[in-house]
Formats: structure tokens, C-alpha cells, sequence
């Protein structure tokens, strides 16, 4: 009987694999447009970074030729100054001018630096300071400020240091003349004599900002993008919002841009938004830096992400139903799956079910057909064995009846013909009990008990036979009488070590029987001290070649498989042999409970301890 279950609401109305396939390759199609979209959209940011990038770097290395051609024009006020016959004589150390002589000498420069300024309203002032002491500036009458001492000033140190190069100073306030206090940048430079070894003085020229924030605050890099610029040594010379930097109210990352090398870009992300940052080098020292926000370089990057938004979301759709639709696909088929695993374990009372009747159901329905049909085919094989093995084993042991009887009964006429009328009347006895307990066929297990009085009359009857040549002892548990063990399990193995053990051994020759319990087993062991067997002797017991089991009695893996058809693979036969010492045959069997009838007696056989 099969089962099969149809879903009342299918979620689905696909009536075969083939549609459905169709309609989950439209799925999969609608996601390749999406990430299509996602894909170009990212491509187009990118590239619309990278050009924002690119004009970034352009602006700012625009503002740098500014600055550059503007720090130039302030060299070239130097170089006028160096090359100025006034100035050079004024302060060199070798000049001989008397105090009445100086004025005309400082109205002379003092002309030309006012010249000089009214062309360039961007410099502040321009001064002269000669190592002889003498100083002047583009003033008429200049006094120094007192508390400012020259050689302290940071523009005269580095100037000196310079040996004749022009130095720029980072933005400071100007105290060196009295009562005037300018925020400007120093441009000096050591006036050097024409050897280029000695110096007269120091050349300083005092530049407004109000050129370089003009300049930078005319740069438009978005709606918040700026410029700014640090000196060598992370100074900053012009910032939009140089006062918060100063109250350490905003910061920038100072660090990074001395470190970046020029026409490099890198970005930022904190709390104050992701910014790119892209470093111009002047050839100075200084470093000019513009800062450009993201969202200010991507103006549609708002609609874009709507666009991507709506992209993910139908993303999101499609994937719930690509799931929903492959998990109604593929469930059928992974209970099937799952069925052949069970089946392919060994498992045959499973059932594939069958929901509707496209290609899975028809295969879960001829699943269930065909394992149908192997269970039944392997039930029919597992009787046919097991009715051949009990068949043969019966056989076998019918074979063997006939044989000890014969030879018993040849036994018998032997001793009456001896006149030995005891021995007769106690052998046929015996040999009426043992055949009376070999031919009970209502049961294969009988009682322990059972069995030993059945190997004891064997023995007996052996003994009477070969009175010079075999001895016994039996050695059993009282515990081990209670148990049920397989009849005529003993009589085999003491057959063996009687025809083959020692029969032909000289002298007398001694067979102990072994009966006790082993945690869950109960164990029997069959030892005899005859010739013993070789390891190849071995061999030939468990498989031995065709004809030799009927020549030499019963087999012993016969045995071994008459004890696994009833018990399983854990029981059996274990044999030890040493050539010229003796053999035992070890039997494992499982501790059956006792029977009801033993247990009701409470008697246990008397057995002669030794024969």
C-alpha cells in the first residue's frame, strides 16, 4: 500500500519540473538585472570619484603655481636687494662709512623698498639686517623693538642656517619693529658676498596672508570643500577656520599630510563625513592640501541610492521567492534522498511519499514498488539460507548417528563375546540415554544440565571402548546448570579429540570439559592432551578441501556456523592447538535465561567428576 498526499492549497501551481525550472531561471534572470544595476552603480561612483579626484589634484596644483609663482616674486625682491651696490656697500663689514655718511645710503634703500611696495601691496615690510650693525627698512625712520632680540627671531636663525637659500617661516606675528605687531610669513635669506663664502647680512621680506587667503578661499571644491596649507613642519599657514584649529575645536589629520607624498590622495572617515584629501609639494617646503566631502563629489549619489535601495529591496523579493520556490522543488526530492539513504543502510520498511503526480511522484512511486520487491526478494533469500543451513546441519548430524552407533554396537558384541555381561548392560544403557536425548526434535535449546549428562553418557560409552587409551574430567560450574545452550554442542568437539587427538597417541590420553560463566557469555572448553595440530592443520579445519569432511567426521566451522545462525556473529568457535601438547576447542554462547521447568526443580544432575 502506497502513500500519497496531495497539498489542498499548492503554492505553486506548477505541474511539472520543466515549469518550474522555467520559472525559477526568470527569478534567477530578474536577480542578474539587479546586480547588474548594483554593479554599474558602483562603477559609476567610482568613476565619478576618480574624476573628482583628478580635479581636485588640477585646482590644487593650480593654487601651487600661485603660491609658487608668488614666494618667486619674493625671491626675486631678494635677489634685487643682493645685487643692490647701496645695500651690498651699506652692510658689508669692509665699508668705511662715518655717521654723518649713513643717511644718504638708508634714503637711498629706504627708496627702493618703498618702490617696490607701492607695486606689491602684499608685502608688509622689507628689511636689511647687516651683521656690522647696520640696519634698514622700507621705513624712513624705523626703531627696533627693545625686547626683541635679532638673534633670537626664528626667520634670522634659519636664514643663517640656509647659507644663502631663501627660507620661508610659518605664519607669526612680526614684533621685531617697536609698537607694530603684523601676522604675516617671513621670507629670509642670507645676503652672501661674490665668493660665496662670507655673508654681510640677513634680507627679509614680511608677506601679508591676505595674497595666499585670497588665493586658497577662492577654490570651490563643493559646498564644503576647502583648501588649507602646512609648512614642513605640520604648521598650518592658511585654514578657513584657522581659529577653531587653534582653540582645538576642529582638527585635521596634520600627521597624514606630512607623511603623504606629493600628488597623493587618501580618505577620511570620522564623525565630521568621509573626505578626500589630496597633497600638492612646493618646492619651499609648504604643502597644499585640498579637502573635498564625498557627498559634495557625487551630487547624485542621493538618487542613486534610491536606486539601489529599490534595486536590494527587489533583490530581497526575488530571492525569498527563489527560496520558497527551490525549497518546494527540492523537498520532494531530498525526502527521496533520504528514503534511498535508510534503503542503502538496510532499512526496507520505509515508505517515499508521493505528493503530486509530475516526475518526483512517479519516481517516489516506483521507489516504493521497487523496494517493495527487494524486501520481499531478500526475505525469500534469507529463508531459502536459513532453511539450507538447518537442512544441512541436520543432515550432518543424521550422518552421524549412524556412524557412532555402528561403531558402539560393534563395541557391544565385542564385550558379550568377552563374556563381559556388566560392561554390556551399562553401555547399552548409556547408549539408550544418549540416543534418546539426540533424537528429541521438539526443541534446538535445551538445558545445560541436559547436555552434560548427554556428553557424560558419550564419554562414558567412549570409555568403555578405549578403557586403555582415554581418560575425562569434567570441570562445570554449579551457575552454568541453569542456563539453555544448543543440543549436541559438546559431542563433536569431543569426538574430534577422541579419532584425531588421542587415539593415536601412546599411552593414555585425557580429555577435561570446561563449563563456566563469562560477563555476559557462557564458555565451554574441550581440552585434550593428544598429538596436537600444526598451524597449517589449522587451516585445513576451518575450510577444509572437498572430500575430507566426510573422511574425517564432523567439521568444525559447521559447528562454528550453527552457533552464529542461532546466536549472531559476536559467538562461535575458537581454536588453540600445539603440535605434540594438545588442543582446545573454546565455545562462546550467549547466557540464555533458565528454563522454567529447571528452575522449578532445583536439582542439578550427579556426574562423576572423573571418568
Amino acid at each position: 500500500m502506497f502513500i500519497e498526499r496531495r497539498p489542498v492549497f499548492p503554492l505553486f501551481p506548477l505541474k511539472s519540473i520543466q515549469a518550474s525550472i522555467v520559472f525559477a531561471f526568470s527569478c534567477l534572470i530578474l536577480i542578474a538585472i539587479a546586480a547588474t544595476s548594483l554593479i554599474g552603480y558602483r562603477l559609476s561612483v567610482a568613476a565619478v570619484e576618480n574624476n573628482s579626484k583628478g580635479y581636485i589634484k588640477e585646482v590644487i596644483n593650480q593654487v601651487n603655481t600661485n603660491i609658487q609663482s608668488y614666494v618667486d616674486n619674493m625671491e626675486n625682491i631678494s635677489l634685487l636687494a643682493m645685487t643692490n651696490k647701496d645695500v651690498k656697500y651699506y652692510i658689508s663689514s669692509s665699508s668705511f662709512i662715518v655717521d654723518g655718511e649713513r643717511r644718504p645710503y638708508e634714503k637711498r634703500i629706504s627708496d627702493l623698498f618703498q618702490s617696490i611696495l607701492y607695486t606689491r601691496k602684499d608685502i608688509a615690510s622689507i628689511m636689511v639686517f647687516g651683521y656690522n650693525g647696520r640696519f634698514v627698512s622700507d621705513r624712513r625712520i624705523t626703531t627696533l623693538n627693545p625686547n626683541a632680540k635679532l638673534e633670537e627671531q626664528a626667520w634670522y636663525k634659519n636664514a643663517k642656517l640656509a647659507g644663502g637659500k631663501s627660507v620661508i617661516s610659518a605664519p607669526h606675528v612680526q614684533n621685531i619693529l617697536q609698537n607694530e605687531y603684523r601676522w604675516v610669513v617671513s621670507l629670509s635669506r642670507e645676503l652672501k658676498n661674490v665668493d660665496g663664502l662670507t655673508a654681510d647680512g640677513i634680507f627679509l621680506v614680511d608677506m601679508n596672508l591676505n595674497v595666499i587667503n585670497d588665493l586658497c578661499s577662492q577654490i570651490n571644491l563643493g559646498r564644503k570643500g576647502y583648501v588649507f596649507i602646512v609648512d614642513q613642519d605640520g604648521n598650518i599657514v592658511y585654514h578657513p577656520q584657522q581659529q577653531l584649529i587653534y582653540s582645538n575645536l576642529r582638527t585635521e589629520p596634520i600627521e597624514e599630510v606630512r607623511s603623504a607624498a606629493s600628488g597623493t590622495t587618501f580618505k577620511v572617515d570620522d564623525d565630521g563625513g568621509k573626505r578626500f584629501y589630496s597633497v600638492k609639494a612646493t618646492s619651499f617646503g609648504w604643502k597644499i592640501v585640498g579637502v573635498a566631502y564625498e557627498d559634495d563629489l557625487i551630487g547624485y549619489k542621493s538618487t542613486l541610492g534610491n536606486t539601489i535601495l529599490l534595486t536590494v529591496v527587489g533583490i530581497a523579493i526575488s530571492l525569498l521567492i527563489s527560496v520558497v520556490l527551490s525549497h518546494r522543488l527540492s523537498r520532494p526530492i531530498r525526502n527521496l534522498q533520504r528514503k534511498m539513504r535508510m534503503v542503502e543502510k538496510g532499512n526496507f520498511n520505509v515508505k517515499a511519499e508521493v505528493g503530486q503526480m509530475n516526475e518526483i511522484g512517479q519516481l517516489a512511486r516506483t521507489f516504493n514498488m521497487m523496494v517493495g520487491k527487494i524486501k520481499n526478494l531478500m526475505q525469500e533469500i534469507i529463508d531459502t539460507q536459513e532453511y539450507k543451513r538447518k537442512s544441512e546441519l541436520q543432515l550432518l548430524q543424521a550422518q552421524i548417528n549412524p556412524h557412532f552407533l555402528y561403531n558402539t554396537l560393534d563395541s557391544i558384541v565385542w564385550m558379550a563375546e568377552q563374556k563381559q555381561h556388566e560392561e554390556v548392560v551399562l553401555m547399552t544403557s548409556a547408549l539408550a540415554k544418549l540416543f534418546r536425548a539426540s533424537i528429541t526434535k521438539d526443541q534446538e535449546l535445551v538445558p545445560v544440565r541436559v547436555e552434560i549428562e548427554h556428553i557424560t553418557n558419550y564419554l562414558l560409552i567412549q570409555k568403555m571402548r578405549y578403557s586403555n587409551k582415554l581418560d575425562y574430567r569434567l570441570e562445570i560450574a554449579e551457575a552454568a546448570f541453569g542456563y539453555r545452550t544448543l543440543k549436541i554442542l559438546l559431542q563433536p568437539f569431543v569426538e574430534n579429540a577422541i579419532y584425531h587427538g588421542i587415539r593415536n597417541k601412546p599411552g593414555i590420553g585425557t580429555i577435561t570439559i570446561r563449563g563456566m560463566e563469562k560477563d555476559d557469555q557462557l564458555v565451554f572448553e574441550v581440552e585434550d592432551d593428544g598429538l596436537g595440530m600444526t598451524e597449517e592443520q589449522l587451516e585445513r579445519i576451518w575450510e577444509p578441501p572437498g572430500g575430507e569432511l566426510r573422511r574425517k567426521g564432523i567439521g568444525i566451522s559447521n559447528v562454528d556456523e550453527r552457533i552464529k545462525l542461532y546466536f549472531g556473529h559476536a559467538y562461535g568457535v575458537k581454536i588453540r592447538s600445539e603440535l605434540a601438547v594438545g588442543t582446545c576447542v573454546t565455545i562462546a554462547i550467549p547466557k540464555l535465561p533458565p528454563e522454567v521447568a529447571a528452575s522449578a526443580s532445583g536439582t542439578t544432575p550427579k556426574l562423576p567428576i572423573q571418568g
